[in-house]
Order: structure tokens, then C-alpha cells, then sequence
């Protein structure tokens, strides 16, 4: 019995938790320009499960890749990594 691959892996920064079970991460990369080498920031937003909408905006998060979950959703939040001091 072969083992399954290994899902994909991402950190970012929680960016939206209205939603209910649902929080929307923001996952930045640095990538060289092709002519002028300076590294440019490039970000895509993800949306990923929160089964008890215990993360909050500007979280950092790992989120590991998953089945479909709703139209958008193929994510789920694995675990927390840094939380956002409250004031």
C-alpha cells in the first residue's frame, strides 16, 4: 500500500475571519524581477477551514492543503504560529 504524497504547506497572515468556519490567509513570497533582479513582493489570498473560528485577523497561520471543501475552499488551517498581541 503506497503512502499518499505529501500535501503542500504554506504560512501567512490571517486577513479576514468573517466568515463562519472560514478565515482568509494572505500568503506573501519574495520573487526576482526577470530584467532588474530586485525582489518584488508577490501575495495571493487563500481561503482555509477553521472548524471552531478560533483564529482571529492578523494571525500567523500554517495552512496545509485538502480536499474541496466549498467552491473556493481547498485549504484548512493546521496550526497556529504566532498570535497578534491583543491590546
Amino acid at each position: 500500500m503506497e503512502a499518499r504524497g505529501a500535501r503542500k504547506k504554506k504560512v501567512g497572515t490571517v486577513v479576514s475571519d468573517k466568515m463562519d468556519k472560514t478565515v482568509v490567509v494572505r500568503v506573501e513570497r519574495l520573487v526576482p524581477h526577470e530584467v532588474y533582479k530586485k525582489y518584488v513582493r508577490r501575495r495571493v489570498n487563500f481561503k482555509a477551514h477553521d472548524e471552531k473560528n478560533e483564529f482571529r485577523v492578523g494571525d500567523r497561520v500554517e495552512i496545509v492543503e485538502t480536499r474541496p471543501m466549498s467552491k473556493d475552499k481547498r485549504w484548512r488551517v493546521a496550526r497556529l504560529i504566532e498570535r497578534l498581541a491583543e491590546q
